[in-house]
């Protein structure tokens, strides 16, 4: 691309002219460029010379915190944690109807808030789960839309959250805890809403589980659960604030090597029995050592791709302060949305179009880099209209994250839609569709910070998830069109209408919401016992 090539110059020319300054005293920047004071110069001294371009906050991050767990992502894909995910969510869930999707759900999200990349998630679990769904008879599309929406909410599943988690606690100045804390019930409704649907489509449709006889057996999983030891300690030791995020890192990699070392000694006592040949030992340490050095080596290549990602954020971010495009966006929207003299109206305005703004800035843009952009962006324009900040990151990042699954730049989507060949437009809808409590909870939290549990009390908090997870449930069932038998529109508007009534944590609200789903619930059950003796 064009736009890729220029950048790859600037940042030539700003390299060779730190060794021309550093080395001769000689400004070659400012003699090719018409001084200092030029616009091209001042542009890569911005760029390549400051804190607000390629040396600004994202890399500095990337080099403090994200490398190291990237490094601690490539020891655990070598212990077999991955394959123990996809195990572990077939004998919870394959079994029941429609299992494969619920396994392909549980599996993504599990897997996904490691790996840093909805598209890479997506192939990677993809691969074993849309196979599976199309198997037990899910529609090619509808197949791949589900693992390209589970896959594209583990960039938003703490506790790493495709590594944004160290950003936003370093862009907000707040721990990192803290961010994992208020990540947990969006999350939550995220998956819920597609767990909830995928159950839905199955029962109508008629689909089966997997037999009981072709899934992983419990004892199987129970002998294997050592495999979670590095991801237990490094959630105790950071939510905790025993030591530093990367001491945490360091350590969960130790625990990784021991972990492995279990099964290269069993494999390694398999090996000596058949061959007779070598010892347990010598296999042993030779297979750790392949280990670690392959490790490090998916670890070094992961790091350099997220640092130039990072990178890139910073100087598009750089541009943008340069140019001063945010102060633009800020009063364009500002302009805009104050046209409408009712408040409520003009803020739902103003978050639709900076929703617009996310999507399209963050289409085929990285996690880490995606939310820096979104950072630099577009979260100044919801801060401009007094919603709190921390509120503000999480709308912006949640759309920023959601344009790898809404078309038309769909690479999640498109992605799923390639394994399960099927098209790539409609899975990409479909996508969208189970994915809508990525498009409604931001609002929410938006308008009411508490969805994110900040500063609420044991009581408030329950009632909110509580209310919230049955709202999901109303939505979902509200697309689906079906609960126990298939809903008329007028159900599905009600059911929608209810779920958004739950969704927001107001007591008038759920209470509204509560009475409207527990109607159409009971018209359902009434209507499908009529249904039958007619049937009959």
């Amino acid at each position: 691309m064009v736009i890729d090539k220029i950048a790859l110059t600037l940042a030539i020319i700003g390299a060779l002219n730190w060794g021309s300054v550093g080395l001769f005293g000689f400004d070659c920047v400012a003699f090719l460029f018409g001084g200092q004071i030029g616009m091209l110069s001042r542009v890569i001294y911005t760029l390549f010379f400051g804190t607000s371009g390629v040396l600004s906050t994202p890399v500095q991050v990337c080099a403090k915190f994200i490398a190291v767990f990237i490094i601690f992502g490539g020891f655990l894909e070598r212990t077999g944690i991955a394959s123990f995910f996809i195990d572990a969510a077939n004998a919870i869930a394959g079994w029941t109807s429609g299992g494969p999707a619920k396994v392909a759900v549980i599996s993504s999200a599990l897997c996904g808030m490691v790996s840093g990349s909805s598209v890479g998630n997506t192939v990677t679990t993809g691969s074993v789960t849309i196979p599976m769904m199309k198997k037990t008879g899910y529609k090619p599309e509808f197949a791949g839309a589900v693992e390209a929406a589970a896959s594209t909410g583990g960039q938003i599943m703490p506790p790493i959250m495709g590594a944004a988690a160290f950003l936003m606690a370093e862009y907000m100045g707040v721990t990192y805890g803290q961010v994992t804390l208020w990540a947990i019930l969006p999350a939550v409704l995220y998956f819920g809403g597609i767990f909830i649907s995928v159950h839905l489509e199955a029962k109508k449709l008629g689909l089966k589980g997997i037999p009981r006889s072709e899934l992983p057996r419990f004892k199987y999983l129970i002998r294997n659960v050592y495999l979670l030891l590095p991801l237990v300690f490094l959630i105790w030791m950071v939510t905790a604030n025993i030591r530093s995020l990367q001491f945490s890192a360091a350590i969960a990699i130790l625990i990784s090597i021991a972990v492995s070392l279990v099964g290269t000694i069993c494999d390694a006592s398999a090996e000596v029995r058949e061959t007779k040949t070598g010892s347990v030992a010598g296999i042993t340490a030779k297979k750790t050592g392949r280990m670690i050095l392959d490790s490090l080596e998916a670890g070094g290549k992961g790091s350099i791709t997220v640092a130039v990602a990072c990178a890139m954020a910073g100087m598009i971010a750089g541009c943008i302060t340069v140019t001063g495009l945010a102060s633009k966006l800020i009063s364009g929207v500002i302009a805009i949305s104050s046209a409408i003299p009712n408040p409520t109206l003009s803020l739902l305005l103003a978050l639709f179009l900076t929703m617009l703004c996310c999507i399209v800035l963050g289409m085929g843009v990285p996690t880490t880099a995606n939310y820096c952009i979104m950072a630099s962006t577009c979260a100044p324009i919801l801060i401009t209209l007094g919603i709190p900040k921390v509120a503000a990151h999480f709308f912006v990042f949640y759309f920023g994250i959601v344009a790898d699954i809404t078309p038309p730049v769909a690479l999640a989507a498109y992605a799923g839609s390639a394994i399960a060949k099927s098209d790539p437009m409609k899975t990409g809808i479909n996508a969208t569709k189970l994915a809508i409590a990525a498009f409604i909870v931001p609002y929410i939290f938006a308008m009411n910070p508490s969805m994110l549990l900040m500063d609420q009390g044991v009581l408030a908090a329950i009632q909110v998830i509580i209310t919230s997870c049955l709202g999901i449930f109303g939505i979902a069932a509200a697309l689906e069109g079906y609960i126990v038998t298939r809903a008329p529109w007028w159900q599905r508007i009600l059911l929608a209408a209810g779920g958004l009534c739950l969704i927001d944590p107001e007591f008038m609200t759920d209470v509204v919401g509560v009475a409207v789903i527990v109607v159409v619930i009971v018209l359902q059950i009434v209507l499908r016992k009529h249904s039958k003796p007619a049937a009959a």
